[in-house]
């Protein structure tokens, strides 16, 4: 049987994992801005992974269009849009999804999936996770520039689909509760924010430990949110959050030594947040860095580190080209920090 899959959001993510899919046989509709739509149209696709994999799709092996017409006939939608569209992405597919239809939410941040279930009551929704970057290059290439798989919340309807998903090499580790992982997902992400006010590749930002400084700050106290929250973040790292954000902050020498994995990254690689600001998008702040500042205010909890991350990737949407030296944006969150520290009453 030929599954037919439609890629609701069809940018790096969405095209490397559709595109493995195409390439393992089924029949995939990317749906997504006419840019890369017609680059791909153009050049087919090339799916290449730091592990040395490297996939090729031609053009007719797969369909483009720019609205979801055909989704009534998709065995499965993968839903790629970023956080902020989610809800628009949903309203596009009322009254023509058959169903029924699995409607697989593979985006950053919490409640994703809840907000297209509300729109799509009668399919099966769930929520998913791209553990790994994407990076895309020129002429229809997608690299996958870390580790990782799809984490999904475990459902029977996953079970005709998980030969399709093993065939194209994508591992789905699958969760009875998937929000340990995405909260411990989001602990990671936050470096999307440092990494994209930095201006600099992944690799180099997370050797510099002034750099990992500022994200061991917005996750200490993004842990210490959840902690008042009830909320117990899954393991994702060699260490617990805990260790892993201390971890961060020794020397360089040292950090490499003991977790040299962290730096297992293409060279070339950014956070989707950095990509956004250098395309003049807007980013997904609100559902990373924002996330902890809605907990904390949901518990009374400070999140000035975290809250000023924001502000300063919010200033660069707006137009700010100034990129953060590691020592300058530390100087920014732990000044934050002490203002917090010093007038309590104020924060919130």
């Amino acid at each position: 049987m030929t599954f037919r899959v439609t890629v609701l959001g069809a940018g790096s993510i969405g095209i490397f994992v559709g595109g493995k899919l195409a390439a393992a046989g089924a029949d995939v509709t990317f749906v997504g801005r006419p840019r890369l739509l017609e680059e791909i149209r153009a050049s087919g696709l090339r799916l290449t992974d730091l592990d040395g994999g490297d996939d090729r799709v031609a053009p007719s092996a797969f369909r483009t269009a720019t609205a979801p017409d055909d989704v009534d006939a998709a065995d499965l939608v993968l839903v790629t849009v970023k956080s902020a569209q989610t809800a628009e992405a949903a309203a596009q597919l009322a009254d023509r999804i058959r169903p029924g239809t699995l409607v697989l939410s593979l985006q950053n941040g919490i409640g994703n999936d809840s907000v297209i279930r509300e729109v799509l009551p009668s399919c099966a929704v769930l929520a998913g996770m791209v553990m790994f970057n994407v990076v895309h290059h020129d002429g229809g290439r997608f690299h996958r520039g870390t580790e990782g798989g799809l984490a999904v919340s475990d459902d029977p309807a996953l079970e005709r689909f998980a030969p399709l998903f093993r065939r194209g090499g994508l591992e789905l580790g699958r969760h009875a509760d998937l929000r340990p992982v995405q909260w411990a997902k989001l602990l990671l992400n936050l470096n999307n924010a440092v990494n994209a006010l930095s201006g600099r590749p992944l690799r180099e930002e997370l050797a510099d430990r002034d750099y990992r400084r500022c994200l061991a700050l917005a996750q200490t106290e993004a842990l210490a949110v959840m902690r008042r929250a009830r909320i117990r973040p899954a393991r994702l790292t060699v260490l617990p959050p805990a260790l892993m954000a201390r971890l961060l902050t020794v020397p360089d020498a040292l950090f490499t030594r003991a977790a040299g994995s962290v730096l297992a990254v293409d060279p070339m690689a950014r956070s989707s947040m950095a990509d956004d600001l250098a395309r003049g998008r807007r980013t997904e702040i609100r559902w990373l860095c924002g996330e902890i500042v809605n907990l904390g205010a949901m518990v009374s909890a400070p999140t000035p580190v975290n809250a000023r991350l924001a502000e300063l990737v919010e200033a660069a949407e707006e137009g700010d080209p100034r990129t953060w030296s590691g020592p300058e944006l530390l100087a920014q969150l732990q000044a934050a920090r002490e203002h917090t520290a010093r007038h309590p009453a104020n924060d919130g």
